[in-house]
């Protein structure tokens, strides 16, 4: 007779998941999250064939190809996002800010942006879109544009291109018949020539040697995980951010996040439209 699957995870297995899915990428799970992460474990125990917890955890952290370490992280991840979203940072991007940054490297290659987490390319497609559409230097600068997330799920949403009418639903009528092709009522495809304009990039931000990958970007975004860090998590980003930006770049983070709680790195800017921080120049 086959025993049924555990109802919930004990004390001990949540504090052992919780502490090792930390080590792995910055990611905290307190007390209220209990549920968030006993169902996703029971579920992924209950499709790997896992009785107990003990079992499924050694299976999860020692399979060789560590595809079910990908589908936890791929479950655990939150992917909330839409198009022109924190509008008043593309608006100071296409101001001040590029601006700047190409009267800085006038002639010094390609302007280079990253969009961190990516979630299903709402981002960094945004980015491309604004820059065509409100950013005039666009003709003469050349710009690249990379997104990168833990989840690989989401990566292969974003190549494909196609979103919901709630992902577009902020965006200007005239763009979105300029950008994208509506496949029915409720889902649109956005252009090739958009869709060419970004590099998609597996990147776990808490990973070091993963992180020397992302170097000599101009802007960064990253907006609204650092939330879900602690401090020395936070700490450990800046200082990621840091290493992954030129001199006299920039980087924009969520509302509610703040560069100068978490290090000192960066300096403030204040402009008219949104509060970026940057790399001091050498």
């Amino acid at each position: 007779m086959q025993t049924s699957l555990e109802p919930e995870l004990s004390v001990d297995d949540f504090e052992k998941f919780r502490d090792f899915f930390y080590k792995k990428t910055g990611i905290y799970f307190d007390e209220s999250k209990r549920y968030f992460v006993d169902k996703r474990v029971l579920q992924r125990m209950e499709e790997t064939e896992n009785k107990t917890f003990r079992e499924y955890f050694s299976f999860m952290r020692f399979q060789a190809s560590q595809q079910e370490y990908q589908q936890v992280v791929n479950l655990m991840t939150v992917n909330e996002t839409y198009f022109f979203r924190e509008e008043y940072q593309l608006k100071c991007m296409v101001g001040p800010v590029l601006d700047e940054i190409a009267r800085r490297s006038r002639g010094g290659g390609p302007l280079r942006i990253l969009s961190i987490p990516c979630s299903t390319g709402e981002e960094p497609y945004s980015i491309a879109l604004y820059l065509i559409e409100f950013w005039p230097k666009i003709a003469d600068v050349d710009v690249q544009i990379y997104g990168a997330d833990i989840d690989t799920n989401v990566l292969a949403q974003c190549k494909a291109g196609v979103f919901s009418t709630r992902s577009v639903q902020y965006l200007p009528k005239a763009i979105l018949g300029r950008h994208f092709q509506p496949l029915t009522q409720e889902r649109f495809l956005i252009s090739a020539d958009i869709r060419g304009c970004v590099e998609f990039t597996h990147v776990n931000l808490a990973d070091p040697l993963q992180m020397l990958r992302l170097r000599n970007f101009d802007l960064i975004f990253c907006r609204n995980l650092l939330i879900y860090f602690d401090d020395a998590s936070r700490r450990k980003a800046a200082e990621s951010f840091y290493d992954a930006l030129k001199p006299g770049g920039f980087i924009f983070l969520g509302h509610s996040e703040s560069m100068s709680r978490m290090s000192s790195l960066f300096k403030v800017r204040k402009f008219d439209d949104a509060i970026a921080y940057q790399k001091p120049q050498t």
